[in-house]
C-alpha cells in the first residue's frame, strides 16, 4: 500500500466579498517531491496558498498532513507543522539587517533574555552561503537590491527546517545566475526529501525543477500534467482555456532614432558613471543588464526622482528640464514602477481613485473633481485592459499581482504617454496577461509613444524589443539591432565585454 502524501488539499473552497476565490479545489504533495502551481492571476493559486499558510481559513474542505486532518488557524500553526512560505510581495522588514529577518520572531535569547544577536548573525550564516550569497549578515534591507532581499526571505525559509516550502513567484526579480542557483537549490531540497510547491509564470522553469504541473483555472482544477507532459502549448491551454496566438508581437522593422535623446544621465548609484542613449518615435527599446546594472535608477532620474544636474533631455527636438516627478507628467513621460505595491499603487485606496490619481486636475472643475467624469475614465481603463475586479470602488489590495499591475498601467496610458518607461512589466504577471501587455506596447508604439522597457527576463526582452540596450554598472555597454539580438550577446554586454555586432548608444 503506498505511503499517503505529505500534504492533501481536499475540496478547498473560499469565498470573498463579490468574488468566488475557490470552487473545490483538490491538491496533493508527495515527500520530496516539487508540484508546480500554475494559472492565471486571479485562478486561485496565491488564495491557495494563503489558507495552507494560515492566513485565511477555507470556507469548505480539509487539510490533511501525512494523512492526518488539521486546523491551521494562523502562520504560527503553519510554520509548527513544517510549512514555510515565500511571498511573492516580499515579506521582510527593510529596516533591519540579514540576520534579523532571517530569525524575525524566533530570536534566540542569552542568559539576561536578552536577544542574543551574537548567534542569530552565526546562525544565519550557513544560509546565506548555501544561497550564494556575498553579503554581511549586518546589512540592512534596504540597502540590498530586491533580488538579494529575495534570497534573504529564501533563506529565512531554510532556518525553519521546513518540510514543505511554498514558493511564490521566486525567480521574478532575480538574475539568470541567481534563477539558476535557485532552480538548482529546488532539486537539492527535493533529493532530501522536502517537498515543494513552486508557483511561477514562467513556464520554462518549470522543465526544469518541476515533478508534475497542477492547473488552476477561475478557482477551480483545470488538470495536471506530468514532467514530460508539460510542454508550453499545453500548459497555456489549460490556463486560459484557449489558444494564444501571436503570443508575442513581432516588431514592424526599424524606425528613425532621434524623437527622445538622453545625454549625460547619472545616478545616485553610480554618480561618476553617465548613460545617453537615442530612442525613436514609436520604437520598444529594451534595457537589459544584470541586478544592479543600474537601470531602475536611471529611470528614476528620468522621471525626477534622483536629481542628475548634468543630465540633457531632448524630447521631439526641444530640450526639455525634469527636476521632479511633476516635470515629467508635464512633458508626457511616465514610470511604472518595479515595485507596484510600494512605489506604484495606494493599496488601501480603490481601483477607481487609483486610476484617477494622475489625471485629477484634468477631471476637476473649480477645485472639485467631477465624479461621473471619474468613473467613466475608470471604467473605459478597466475594460480597455480587462481588469478583473468586481467594481471600479474594489480595493486594489484585494486585486491579484497581474490586475494590479494593469491597474499601475491604466492609470499612465489615461493621459496618453509621449514616453512610457516600463520597469519590469510583466513581474509576477501570467502567460494571458503578459500577452495582453505585449499587444497593448506594440499598440502604443504603434501610435507613436516611445517605450523603455527595462526587464530581466531574457526570452521577454529577446521577443518584444525593436532594438536592446545593455547596462553595466551605471553604463551602456553596447545597443543591439534586431539582426543582433540574442542571448549570447547580451549577456556579453551585460558582464561589461564587448561584441562587434552591438552599436554605439547615441548619435552626438
Amino acid at each position: 500500500m503506498a505511503a499517503a502524501p505529505l500534504l492533501e488539499m481536499r475540496g478547498i473552497s473560499k469565498r470573498f466579498p463579490g468574488v468566488v476565490a475557490l470552487d473545490s479545489v483538490n491538491l496533493s504533495v508527495a515527500r520530496g517531491e516539487v508540484v508546480a502551481l500554475v494559472g492565471e492571476n486571479g485562478a486561485g493559486k496565491s488564495t491557495l496558498m494563503k489558507i495552507l499558510g494560515g492566513v485565511h481559513q477555507p470556507d469548505a474542505g480539509e487539510v490533511l498532513i501525512d494523512g492526518q486532518p488539521l486546523k491551521i488557524n494562523g502562520v504560527t500553526d503553519s510554520m509548527k507543522f513544517g510549512i514555510a512560505f515565500i511571498h511573492q510581495e516580499l515579506n521582510v522588514l527593510d529596516n533591519l539587517d540579514v540576520a534579523a529577518n532571517v530569525f524575525l520572531g524566533r530570536e534566540p535569547r542569552n542568559a539576561l533574555g536578552l536577544i542574543d544577536s551574537k548567534k542569530i548573525r552565526a546562525d544565519t550564516v550557513p544560509f546565506i552561503q548555501r544561497l550564494g550569497l556575498d553579503i554581511s549578515t549586518r546589512t540592512r534591507l534596504d540597502r540590498l537590491p530586491l533580488a538579494q532581499q529575495q534570497m534573504v526571505e529564501i533563506a529565512k525559509a531554510l532556518s525553519l527546517n521546513a518540510r514543505l516550502i511554498i514558493m511564490d513567484e521566486p525567480t521574478s526579480s532575480l538574475t539568470l545566475s541567481e534563477t539558476r542557483r535557485l532552480l538548482e537549490l529546488v532539486c537539492e531540497l527535493a533529493e532530501q526529501g522536502v517537498s515543494v510547491i513552486y508557483i511561477s509564470h514562467r513556464l520554462g522553469e518549470l522543465d526544469e525543477c518541476a515533478d508534475r504541473v497542477v492547473v488552476l483555472r477561475d478557482g477551480r482544477n483545470a488538470g495536471e500534467l506530468d514532467h514530460g507532459e508539460a510542454t508550453h502549448d499545453r500548459l497555456i491551454n489549460l490556463m486560459v482555456g484557449r489558444e494564444i496566438k501571436n503570443y508575442y508581437v513581432p516588431p514592424e522593422g526599424s524606425k528613425a532614432a532621434g524623437f527622445f535623446k538622453v545625454r549625460n544621465v547619472n545616478s545616485s548609484l553610480y554618480p561618476h558613471k553617465t548613460v545617453s542613449f537615442d530612442a525613436a518615435r514609436g520604437e520598444i527599446l529594451g534595457l537589459a543588464g544584470l541586478v544592479g546594472a543600474g537601470r531602475s535608477e536611471m529611470a528614476k532620474v528620468l522621471v525626477g526622482l534622483d536629481p542628475s544636474p548634468a543630465k540633457q533631455i531632448i524630447l521631439d527636438g526641444k530640450s526639455i528640464s525634469i527636476n521632479a516627478p511633476r516635470d515629467a507628467i508635464d512633458h508626457g513621460i511616465y514610470l511604472v514602477p518595479e515595485n507596484r505595491r510600494s512605489e506604484g499603487l495606494i493599496v488601501e485606496m480603490s481601483v477607481r481613485e487609483n486610476i484617477s490619481l494622475p489625471s485629477l486636475r484634468q477631471l476637476s472643475r473649480g477645485g472639485l473633481i467631477q465624479r461621473k467624469r471619474e468613473c467613466d475614465l475608470s471604467r473605459r481603463q478597466v475594460d480597455s485592459l480587462k481588469v478583473k475586479t468586481p467594481g471600479i470602488e474594489s480595493l486594489v489590495l484585494n486585486l491579484s499581482g497581474g490586475n494590479q499591475q494593469k491597474v499601475v498601467l491604466a492609470k499612465w496610458l489615461a493621459l496618453s504617454p509621449r514616453v512610457m518607461i516600463l520597469d519590469e512589466p510583466t513581474r509576477g504577471i501570467d502567460v494571458g496577461a503578459k500577452a495582453e501587455i505585449y499587444r497593448l506596447m506594440r499598440e502604443l508604439a504603434g501610435q507613436g509613444t516611445v517605450i523603455l522597457m527595462i526587464s530581466s527576463d531574457m526570452e521577454e526582452v529577446l521577443n518584444v524589443s525593436d532594438r536592446i540596450a545593455v547596462m553595466h554598472e551605471g553604463e551602456i555597454t553596447g545597443v543591439l539591432d534586431r539582426v543582433d539580438c540574442n542571448e549570447q550577446n547580451v549577456m556579453q554586454l551585460a558582464v561589461g565585454k564587448k561584441i562587434s555586432a552591438a552599436k554605439p548608444a547615441c548619435t552626438h
